[in-house]
């Protein structure tokens, strides 16, 4: 979601929750003997908003904990494969070509190919499980007597150790979601502690409606940065394939 539609979304629900104010106090004004309570208002919101911090801050921690998880796991995976490639320099030539256009080919699948199907949420094909393989194949020392190339072999073999790992962890990380059970707490809190801004009398009816459109904007910008960062590949906010693009461009 780009910034703009986030300030349009956030802007439209500030403006609703104030005509929904203005609409309340036309249509349910406060009697002359009705006592306006804003002290229990004020103490009832005080709570609800406490326990609705607590939910905000176990999203954020969540959604951002798995989104910084993905982006280590993309850079520890880039880095590994792009010493993979530099190793491919103590092969003789007609071995380390065929280990480069293997790495290549694998980082160029990653980008391409992946990175939008994890945006999307889409299961990854075994293609990449496939390539992967490709250049574990091309790096085998073979029959070969030279010690710096069975050195080299070794030390690729352990490179794609950590590639394999790493990718593992990416395609977890692309799979995770928010919690349901906080998803649904996220909402009905949200809903409740607007809900409480309408429940008790405020006879100053510009300072009510300068609070709940406030109030109305913020949860609505925090619940669509919880949306964003929940999708830890995502275009917005989610983690970007340049890591691969530094190495591989």
């Amino acid at each position: 979601m780009a910034l703009m539609e986030t300030l349009v979304i956030t802007l439209g629900v500030a403006l609703a929750a104030a005509l929904s104010v203005v609409l309340k106090t036309k249509l349910f004004p406060l009697g002359e003997d009705e006592e306006p309570r804003e002290d229990v208002a004020e103490y009832i919101a005080m709570m609800v908003s406490v326990l609705y911090a607590v939910v905000l801050g176990l999203c954020l921690v969540s959604v951002w904990d798995t989104r910084a998880s993905a982006a280590d796991n993309a850079h520890a995976e880039a880095s590994a494969l792009h010493q993979t490639y530099l190793l491919a320099d103590a092969y003789p030539p007609a071995r380390a070509e065929p280990l480069r256009r293997a790495t290549r080919a694998y980082a160029t699948h990653v980008v391409e190919v992946e990175w939008p199907m994890m945006a999307e949420r889409q299961p990854l094909d075994p293609l990449g499980w496939q390539l992967l393989d490709r250049v574990r194949r091309a790096g085998e020392a073979g029959d070969t007597d030279k010690v710096s190339e069975q050195i080299a072999a070794q030390e690729v073999l352990a490179q794609l150790g950590y590639v394999d790992d790493a990718r593992r962890g990416r395609e977890a990380a692309a799979q995770e979601r928010l919690s349901p059970v906080l998803w649904a707490g996220l909402l009905f809190g949200g809903v409740l502690t607007l809900a409480f801004m309408f429940l008790f009398g405020v006879r100053r009816s510009a300072t009510h409606v300068v609070m709940v459109m406030g109030l109305a904007g913020f949860i609505a910008f925090t619940v669509l940065l919880i949306q964003q960062l929940d999708s830890p590949f995502g275009k917005a906010l989610g983690t970007s394939p340049d890591a691969f693009v530094r190495y591989f461009a």
